[in-house]
Order: structure tokens, then sequence, then C-alpha cells
């Protein structure tokens, strides 16, 4: 199946550098160009997108809100997955926009190769998972935001088994399934089922907004310690 891509960037030359990487992949295809946030928004109702690639500083709308109006409705599968694009490695903006649904972000310097697996994994539904610099990202800015809540936790956090929590535990610290798979000496596809109901009794999109709701609620502290 060709992935439909978007690309949505305020700078036309690295619209363009984007589009000739993916050009050359047999299963994608740049179906949509946008100069900023508003555009974007345009071009989707009349556009099938299954993933955008957005940058966070642009005119008029910028990528922060464009996202969070792209993921309004939770657990959509047929809603775009969005892979944030930013100049700076510890960027606020690209906080926001994990906050605000994104699948995860890189930056813009990265090479084609990393670009590629990380729409394909998007696509796939994977999602991108923490990785060093979303983590480091998490790290500087969960401790600066006011609390939401007067209680430690999100109810629905109760809804997950033991299992569940430990699992959610470890994805928040960056480890793949595999990498679980072995900690918890579970298969592979045991650890995927335990995600997948996860992120159904959250109601999350994916696992970079399971990271994000752990920071929140306190189950795993700046520098990743677990509470």
């Amino acid at each position: 199946m060709t992935i439909r891509v978007m690309l949505v960037d305020d700078q036309v030359l690295l619209r363009t550098g984007f589009r000739m990487v993916l050009a050359a992949q047999p299963d994608m295809e740049v179906v949509a160009e946008a100069g900023n946030g508003a555009e974007a928004l345009e071009v989707l109702r009349s556009t099938q997108v299954d993933v955008i690639l957005m940058d966070v500083r642009m005119p008029h709308l910028d990528g922060v809100e464009a996202t969070r109006r792209i993921c309004e409705g939770g657990q959509n599968e047929d809603a775009p997955k969005v892979l944030i694009l930013t100049t700076f490695d510890l960027d606020e903006y690209a906080f926001s926009a994990l906050k605000a649904g994104a699948s995860g972000f890189m930056l813009k310097d990265v090479p084609p190769g990393e670009l590629l697996a990380a729409i394909r994994a998007v696509q796939s539904g994977d999602a991108v998972v923490a990785p060093s610099t979303t983590r480091r990202l998490l790290d500087r800015f969960t401790p600066m935001l006011p609390a939401t809540s007067g209680e430690p936790s999100r109810p629905e956090l109760e809804r997950l088994t033991d299992r569940e929590r430990e699992v959610l535990l470890l994805v928040a610290q960056g480890l793949s399934n595999g990498e679980i798979a072995a900690r918890l000496v579970l298969s592979e596809a045991t650890v995927k089922t335990h995600v997948g109901r996860i992120l159904t009794k959250l109601s999350l999109r994916d696992r970079v907004q399971a990271v994000v709701l752990a920071y929140e609620t306190g189950l795993v502290r700046a520098g990743g310690a677990g509470a």
C-alpha cells in the first residue's frame, strides 16, 4: 500500500528536498503540500492523507494548533498521523505538539533513512517510540507545567492491570517491544497485545501519547525514574 504523505512547511526549499527523498520510494507518494497550518487544514478537507510531516514554527497557524485540530477525535483511525519537524533538539513547540497529539518529532536534518523508517512506523500503527530526544524534551519541560489537577494520576490508570502498568512504565522509559519482552521474559507478541490494551483503555492514539501521559501523571518522573 502506498503511504500518502503531506508536507507542511513555510520553507519551499525544505519541502522540495523532502519531496525528492520521498519520491524515490516505491511505497510513498507526496499527495499534498502546504505552507502553514491553515493551508494544511484546508487541503485536508479534500485530500486523503496518511502521514503529515509538520513544521511547528509557521505564520498564520503554527504546527502545534494545526496538529491539535487534526488529532481531535482521539483514536479515529482515519485521521492522519503527524510527525513534527523541528530545527531545535529541545523545542517547547515540539513538546506542545506531542501533547496535542503528534506521533513523534524529528529534527529537520535527520538522515533520510531515519525519516523514511519513521514514516513507515507511524503508518503501520507502531508510531515513533519516544526517541532519546523526545525523552530529553519531556524531562526538560514536564516539570515546568502547571498542575492540572490535585490528583496524582488520572482515574483511567486504575483500569490497568499490574502487568499493564509495568509495561506502560517501560514504554515511557523508551524501551521497544523487543526490549520490554526481554526485560519481562515475555514474547514480543504478548507485549504488543499489552500495549494495544493500554492504548485502548487510556484512549490514546499511540505510544508517544502514552509517554506524555506517564510523565504528566507522575508514573515516570523527569530523568526517567519510575514513580
